[in-house]
């Protein structure tokens, strides 16, 4: 970011952003999507040995945020990751944690 401003509100909004991926939950939801492509919340549920109303509860959180985003199939909702974007941010924090240790 060369020499760029932000106003004290555009920080506040990054850092409510980066907030979104400390979670432990809504992080293992995240790279579920970006190695499954798409899933219910069912599929998420079993795969990450939770419950579906935990799941259910992180994917609103997630999809408000607009880090994911549904299509429904029938009645069932089916997730993935918003756009690339989130993918790259994926990749990067894990390509950095992955240096660090």
């Amino acid at each position: 970011m060369d020499n760029i401003r932000l106003a004290d509100e555009d920080i506040a909004d990054l850092a409510d952003f980066y907030k979104l991926f400390g979670d432990p939950t809504r992080l293992k939801i995240l790279f579920f999507l970006d190695e499954k492509e798409e899933a219910s919340v069912n599929t998420i549920a079993d795969a990450l040995c939770m419950s579906q109303s935990a799941i259910s509860q992180q994917l609103k959180v997630l999809r408000q945020n607009r880090l994911v985003r549904f299509r429904k199939d029938g009645k069932m909702a089916i997730y993935r990751l918003n756009d690339e974007h989130i993918h790259k941010i994926l990749s990067l924090g894990m390509e950095h944690y992955s240096e660090m240790v």
